[in-house]
């Protein structure tokens, strides 16, 4: 069922992105392995899945530990500072950097491990108390800060629009953090590069692709419903 999900999934991108005049390869999925165990991730390797997505550090260690280089990973969920000691040289990318007290720390352990960290900037497009991300107005300042710290190389934008019952009504964000993107893009802060926007998630990212997502974070779609 897994992986008859998942390659499902694979072609919604795939038909979202031809309707949208784009490269179905240019779009990244994203599967959001939170609250699964490691035999449901295994499932999804072994159907073709090669990024996977983590909220928290504490449920996403063992599953690093286990699965090992079969896929690449992603940390997607809000990072503490004091955390950010066991996601630096284990996750790819963090999609979640909203902070200059945040990126000051992932600067000092790249220093230290002489690495580098490719993240993204989440974008709180709502101003919802219940999430995490920047302010857009407050965004180009910070993008300007985090531009400073040489071992922080930022990819992109990550938002989380409000949960809609009906996957048209998220349009109006995605288009917003599109039109965002093109505004920094415009500004040419030097470090800074925009390559991604990650947006979209099982209940909308068809619409996300036809936006521009480049990223698309999907687990319901693909492992059911979570208990």
């Amino acid at each position: 069922m897994i992986a008859e999900n998942y390659r499902k999934v694979l072609e919604r991108i795939r038909s979202a992105a031809l309707r949208a005049g784009r490269d179905p390869e240019s779009i990244k999925l994203v599967v959001v392995t939170k609250t699964w165990p490691v035999e449901k991730i295994i499932e999804v390797i072994e159907a073709g899945a090669r990024i996977l997505g983590e909220n928290y550090v504490q449920e996403a260690l063992p599953k690093i530990e286990a699965i090992g280089d079969k896929a690449e990973w992603h940390f997607i969920g809000h990072l503490q500072s004091n955390k950010a000691k066991f996601v630096v040289n284990r996750f790819r990318m963090i999609e979640s950097v909203d902070s200059i007290s945040l990126v000051k720390e992932l600067s000092k352990l790249a220093e230290k491990d002489n690495t580098q960290v490719d993240v993204l900037v989440e974008v709180n497009l709502e101003g919802e108390e219940t999430k995490s991300g920047v302010m857009p107005e407050k965004l180009s300042e910070l993008l300007r800060e985090i531009s400073c710290y040489e071992r922080i190389k930022v990819k992109g934008l990550m938002t989380i629009p409000p949960l809609f019952s009906i996957p048209e009504d998220s349009r109006p964000y995605f288009r917003r953090l599109s039109g965002l993107r093109e505004d920094i893009l415009n500004l040419n802060i030097p470090n800074i590069s925009l390559d991604h926007l990650s947006m979209g998630m099982s209940n909308d990212f068809e619409v996300a692709i036809e936006e521009g997502a480049t990223i698309v974070r999907v687990g319901t779609a693909i492992f059911g419903e979570r208990k």
